[in-house]
């Protein structure tokens, strides 16, 4: 393939699971999410990774910052890969509140982001990881309804209902020739 034909493959990594607290940025993963940690940098390993990218929260950094070590690059932090805002007030029914925004994408709660807002964030920051590292093989680190915003975009089959069954952690490769998503296969099986 020319440069110009090269395939650019994406492999968008779902944190995987994390201890609760409310400190959003600095929630670290659970004993079990580092357990999965390690499947999904074995999984990344055979995947000819040249970079990773990934959300600024803590919990995404560790999920992929094995990969990062094991081709020896530093994560680069997007801000733009960071979770949603749902709401700013915590929600009394967080599954009441996630339903809505994906029944109406101009809908948003209180100090939230509506899907149209927190799409066009991940859009933007997806279509400038393709322009920057076109033809290359990228993690990209993040946050699962983020990331099927992002994956909407392109392909109105990933929704709400495809957000409800993902996994934590959960892996998705999207290949892309030039802007224009081709194919997406999932990755990441639980042994």
């Amino acid at each position: 393939m020319s440069g110009a034909d090269k395939l650019t493959n994406l492999y968008f990594v779902r944190h995987a699971h994390s201890i609760y607290t409310p400190d959003e940025l600095n929630r670290p993963l659970s004993e079990r999410g580092f357990v999965d940690v390690k499947i999904v940098t074995k999984l990344l390993q055979t995947e000819e990774i040249g970079i990773v990218v990934s959300s600024p929260f803590k919990r995404v950094v560790q999920t992929v910052e094995g990969i990062a070590e094991y081709i020896n690059k530093e994560v680069e932090i997007i801000d733009g890969f960071k979770e949603r805002t749902l709401t700013t007030v915590p929600a009394d029914n967080f599954n009441l509140a996630i339903t809505k925004v994906w029944e109406d994408y101009n809908f948003s709660w209180e100090g939230g982001e509506s899907n149209i807002v927190a799409q066009k964030r991940g859009v933007e920051n997806t279509l400038n990881i393709l322009e920057k590292y076109k033809g290359e093989n990228v993690v990209v680190g993040t946050h699962g309804n983020i990331m099927v915003l992002i994956m909407n975009y392109f392909d109105s089959r990933y929704d709400f209902s495809f957000w409800q069954n993902l996994d934590m952690p959960d892996i998705y490769k999207l290949i892309f020739h030039g802007k224009v998503l081709r194919n997406v296969e999932k990755v990441w099986e639980r042994i």
